[in-house]
């Protein structure tokens, strides 16, 4: 991670002292204090524009602030998340002593739109699978999409993956999840062999004197990938096999855990293998198969008008 007094920079000393707490904790994974940091970043720049100090954060003002993000355009969820950042930021100030305005806990969130994840078809992973060439470029990202698809990985997980974290023999790979906190996820076989050619044939021509020796995945100039370039790697693949520009390495997670469910799996387990906090975040998937229930009975159904 960077160095935090560069971070921290023209942020207001509470802001600051605040965000270092976070680090401190050590229960945050690093995009998560990123997503703290930009949040915590963007209210100190209005309340800079407002001539306003945090200690004069009161409903009212809140109110304002949250009503600015609307108006120029941010989603409901980025606006929650800012609200929520806020939030914290003042109940830490209060708890170390520090006076701040009253009522912001009042504040609701916005209601968030029942929009489900987007999922691929097995068709389409089939497609994106497909255009990856024989290059060591190529059986690398054939690799990766074979894996994400196989385990329900973020994309994060998968750039911090190290090549000890595969166990082919065992047909299963270690990912670490929010929070450093650890999960066994097993491989089927055509992933394991993805897998296992890219790093027979692949990725030791990826190497390069003085680059990154324990990352699995690694770029041409042989060091680890970033999720970010992860991402652009399977975007291109997207494009190449002509698919909707929409889907993204987190469709692939949604797809994963939508079939698991479908196909019979448990909550429980599911959550495990997403490695999910809460199993009300995994729930969301339910509904995607209900929906896929009501799909084929509209289709199927001989009063629907939609039988064949």
């Amino acid at each position: 991670m960077r160095d935090a007094s560069r971070q921290d920079v023209g942020l207001a000393p509470e802001a600051s002292s605040y965000l270092a707490h976070l680090r401190r904790s050590g229960t945050l994974s690093e995009n998560t204090l990123r997503a703290y940091s930009e949040d915590i970043r963007a209210l100190c720049r209005w309340l800079d524009g407002h001539s306003l100090c945090v200690s004069d954060l009161d409903h009212a003002r809140l109110r304002s602030y949250l009503g600015d993000l609307v108006r120029a355009g941010y989603s409901e969820r980025t606006v929650n998340r800012r609200l929520s950042s806020t939030r914290g930021l003042l109940l830490w100030l209060s708890r170390e002593g520090v006076a701040v305005g009253s009522g912001v806990g009042a504040i609701p969130g916005r209601k968030l739109s029942s929009r489900l994840p987007r999922t691929m078809s097995d068709a389409d992973a089939a497609r994106l699978i497909d255009s990856c060439d024989g290059t060591p470029k190529g059986v690398r990202d054939r690799a990766l999409i074979e894996l994400l698809y196989a385990t329900g990985a973020r994309i994060s997980e998968a750039s911090a993956l190290d090549v000890r974290d595969v166990d082919l023999a065992q047909g299963q790979v270690r990912l670490f999840g929010k929070g450093s906190k650890e999960r066994v996820v097993p491989l089927y076989h055509s992933a394991a062999q993805a897998v296992g050619e890219y790093l027979e044939a692949s990725r030791p021509r990826l190497l390069r004197p003085g680059g990154e020796t324990d990352a699995l995945f690694l770029s041409s100039r042989g060091w680890r990938m970033s999720a970010a370039a992860l991402r652009d790697a399977f975007e291109a693949h997207v494009a190449a096999a002509g698919l909707d520009p929409a889907l993204t390495p987190h469709a692939m997670r949604h797809t994963f855990a939508t079939e698991l469910l479908g196909g019979g799996a448990d909550l429980r387990s599911v959550q495990e293998l997403l490695g999910h906090e809460s199993l009300s975040t995994t729930q969301i998937y339910t509904h995607l198969s209900v929906e896929g229930l009501k799909d084929a009975a509209r289709l199927a159904h001989p009063r629907s008008g939609n039988a064949k």
